[in-house]
């Protein structure tokens, strides 16, 4: 008797194991009030999921992935969740108001409702151009400032994983570095690049229709140039409206050049995208694509990237409006 007893007991104890043992994937489920679409999507660098959205706006699923941050799109609307195998995580969210709203119960939502509420923080207190205005000393007690608010929410969270709160820190390190060289970056373009200034030139780049075109063949004209390459996506977004503006302007003293800046192995890919999508203006292929002396001069370190220099070969904006925006045609009215 003894025996049997002793041989439940095992079985009991196994099957109990059995039971706590860490399931190896996400258990993600929620309900969205006034959804935009009947699907969310989870996407990473390397991973992407659709999850299916009921009438009633809840979903369920499971996602086996990799401990890290996601995406999480609904519709056009976005914001970032924290997942790793092993988590039982229910989100709640109205779209009216998407940000304000988004919240995580369940099995390690801690980490996803700090990146909600830092992502609310970062809209208050990094969405200000005017911050690169101020001088040296202010601009540090501003950005000071901005860091502190952020190790301060980072700090009030409870039962956040220690090694994302280390990767927390790391990042808000990254983020005051990257603020001091947003505003040296800025101080350049308002002094060096000021308007008024000799523009850096390009010289003897590639023309797509033929022979090589310099800066200084265009003088007499006003330059509007959109530097750009075919593997960017925003730089892709603002061509059906650089058109616009090209049509609108084509009988004024002004030239549009688009610069591309792809590598010399995608040459060939870039005489496609502008015999195909029929680019308008003057298309060049930089020499030596970021390294070369016009890119370099001008600082530019992202696409797409606007400027527009005078008839005289000086700069009227080293940062100039882009072509989706309504204070280009102001811009250039103002002056043509």
């Amino acid at each position: 008797m003894k025996k049997i007893i002793y041989l439940v007991a095992i079985a009991i104890t196994i099957l109990s194991c059995k039971e706590e043992a860490p399931k190896d994937y996400v258990t993600f489920t929620g309900t969205i009030t006034n959804m935009n679409s009947d699907s969310l999507i989870i996407r990473s660098r390397t991973f992407s999921k659709k999850i299916n959205v009921n009438k009633d706006g809840t979903f369920s699923d499971t996602l086996k992935i990799n401990e890290g941050t996601y995406n999480l799109f609904d519709g056009k609307e976005s914001t970032s969740i924290y997942l790793k195998n092993g988590y039982d995580i229910n989100m709640t969210i109205n779209t009216q108001q998407f940000d304000e709203t988004v919240s995580y119960t369940g099995l390690g939502a801690e980490a996803s409702n700090y990146l909600a509420k830092s992502a609310l923080l970062s809209e208050e207190e990094l969405n200000d151009p005017a911050m690169y205005d101020l001088d040296k000393e202010a601009f540090e007690k501003k950005t000071n400032g901005i860091i502190s608010k952020f190790n301060e929410l980072l700090n009030s969270q409870q039962n956040l994983d220690s090694l994302f709160k280390v990767d927390q820190s790391k990042q808000l390190e990254g983020l005051s570095q990257y603020l001091t060289k947003t505003y040296e970056e800025k101080v350049y373009l308002n002094t060096v690049l000021g308007k008024g200034k000799e523009s850096p030139k390009f010289v003897n780049f590639e023309n797509y229709k033929g022979g090589t075109t310099s800066l200084d063949d265009l003088k007499g004209k006003y330059v509007y140039i959109d530097v750009w390459a075919t593997w960017c996506g925003p730089c892709k977004r603002e061509i059906p409206f650089l058109k616009e503006v090209e049509k609108a302007y084509h009988n004024k003293n002004i030239e549009f050049v688009s610069i591309s800046v792809d590598v010399a192995k995608d040459h060939k890919k870039w005489k496609e995208m502008v015999a195909e999508k029929e680019l308008g203006g003057i298309q060049l292929f930089a020499d030596n694509n970021w390294k070369s002396d016009f890119v370099q001069g001008y600082k530019i370190n992202g696409i797409p990237r606007f400027i527009l220099i005078d008839d005289e070969g000086k700069i009227v904006s080293s940062d100039a409006p882009r072509p989706s925006s309504d204070e280009l045609k102001v811009l250039l009215d103002g002056l043509l």
